[in-house]
């Protein structure tokens, strides 16, 4: 079984949120951690942890990112981590997956299945094989407390309930 290391600089986790009925707001989170063994090309017996410290929440706003982290939120303080632990994968047509896991964000832990692609493996000009995989995904955000919102005077609320998000990561073979 295949270890891999995850390459930083070449990988993102990307997410919108609907802005006041009418816009989305995106962001990213800045730092993540993947704990991955397996087969690229057959990821059924893959193993996978992902932590996402929340304070590197990136949205282009100071001030809404410091919303984001506070008890409104997330309460970075107290719960400074958002973790998916994989307990399955499951192969669809080529190279497309389904994979399930337990999600926690805050003090809540729901199981999630999420949509991945296996995007391929190839060897960089340093001779380290790499392989690329994308992941998408949609939450509800106060099914994990996270239901801080605002009336607005014309109807709806200020932030929407779907989080969408999507994943691009690149991974050295170790």
């Amino acid at each position: 079984m295949t270890t891999y290391q995850l390459d930083q600089d070449h990988s993102s986790i990307t997410f919108t949120v609907k802005h006041m009925m009418i816009s989305k707001v995106k962001g990213e989170f800045r730092d993540f951690t993947f704990d991955v063994s397996g087969e690229a090309h057959d990821l059924e017996n893959a193993s996978a942890v992902v932590t996402i410290p929340v304070a590197t929440i990136d949205t282009r706003s100071n001030d809404r990112d410091t919303h984001l982290k506070s008890a409104d939120f997330f309460d970075v303080e107290q719960y400074p981590n958002i973790t998916y632990r994989v307990t399955s994968f499951k192969k669809h047509a080529g190279d497309e997956y389904e994979v399930t896991g337990d999600l926690t964000i805050k003090d809540v832990t729901r199981t999630e299945t999420f949509k991945v692609e296996y995007e391929g493996s190839g060897v960089d000009p340093w001779g380290n094989t790499r392989s690329g995989f994308e992941v998408d995904g949609k939450i509800k955000r106060e099914d994990y407390n996270l239901t801080w919102n605002v009336a607005l005077e014309a109807g709806g609320v200020l932030v929407g309930s779907d989080v969408k998000f999507q994943l691009h990561l690149e991974f050295i073979h170790a």
